[in-house]
């Protein structure tokens, strides 16, 4: 049995990867993938189960390989990617495969396995909120700050793109429509 694949993606600070932790803790038979990075790690982030953490040159050299399903630099230096391997691997096993990933990986993918997949669009109510959440999170420097205001504003003209999109105004309710879309989607 194949698996599926559940896509999520959003601006920074809309809140897709709280719905994912959430989605996972639910006994849904989901796996979540875990994508390669560049970015520095956090301090709550750990290699192998948040991102692997690969330096600049160990990405390259495994873009050069073809090893990723999609990836992207999604910030000037900074690169994110699916391994082929992992996705393959899990899909073998018959698992439903979530996805935390940017704007196009998620469109990249979803066009390579088609109804296979199920992409979803997380946006804030408006960008002054997620500017709001952003400046709460205060896990970047202020010129950070204004590159991921920046990119949010270009990621939302993505979202007639998706399958869905679910607007994030409260996070239980969204965590919620996003437990009925997933269950209607992996039963179906």
């Amino acid at each position: 049995m194949t698996g599926k694949l559940i896509i999520f993606a959003a601006p920074s600070g809309s809140g897709k990867t709280t719905i994912v932790k959430h989605l996972l803790d639910l006994g849904l038979n989901l796996s979540f993938s875990i994508s390669a990075t560049t970015r520095a790690k956090r301090d709550n982030e750990i290699d192998g189960v948040d991102y692997f953490f690969l330096t600049k040159e160990a990405f390259q050299a495994k873009v050069k390989e073809n090893a990723f399903l999609e990836w992207e630099e999604v910030y000037e230096g900074t690169y994110y990617g699916t391994l082929k391997t992992e996705v393959d691997k899990e899909l073998a096993q018959g698992k439903n495969i979530l996805f935390d990933i940017d704007v196009k990986g998620a469109l990249n993918i979803k066009k390579i396995y088609g109804n296979q997949a199920l992409a979803l669009f997380v946006k804030p109510p408006s960008i002054e909120i997620l500017e709001e959440r952003l400046r709460i999170r205060n896990t970047e420097s202020e010129e950070t700050f204004k590159t991921r205001i920046g990119k949010a504003a270009f990621e939302l003209n993505f979202e007639d793109q998706f399958d869905i999109t679910i607007i994030n105004e409260n996070i239980e309710e969204a965590r919620e429509e996003a437990r009925l879309i997933i269950e209607n989607f992996i039963s179906a």
